[in-house]
């Protein structure tokens, strides 16, 4: 699947439904959630200094485009047991305008 959403759309979107708990910015630690710096290509459940439930742990894949945009649909479906509440992004192009802003933002 090829991402390229509208960025400023995504950044928005982290704004209002992501940034209450969660930060791309390396330098500002962990929230509630985990820092998203570097996202892309890590191992769920690896961000150091954060306490991931077991399912999160152990679900064993690496952050992609497509790993996310299948895990913010319905991250609890996805991780049956992660501690994240949120609800999920139901629009694919939602989830697409996203994933093209967190590309930019976690490098």
């Amino acid at each position: 699947m090829l991402f390229t959403g509208d960025a400023k759309k995504g950044a928005n979107l982290f704004k209002t439904r992501c940034a209450q708990c969660h930060t791309v910015v390396e330098s500002e630690g962990n929230k509630i959630g985990p820092n998203l710096h570097g996202l892309f290509g890590r191992k769920t459940g690896s961000v150091e200094g954060f306490s991931y439930t077991d399912a999160n742990k152990q679900k064993g894949i690496t952050w992609d485009e497509n790993t996310l945009f299948e895990y913010l649909e319905n991250p609890k479906k996805y991780i049956p047991g992660t501690k994240m509440a949120f609800g999920g992004l139901k629009k694919g192009k939602d989830r697409n305008d996203l994933i093209t802003w967190l590309q930019q933002e976690t490098k």
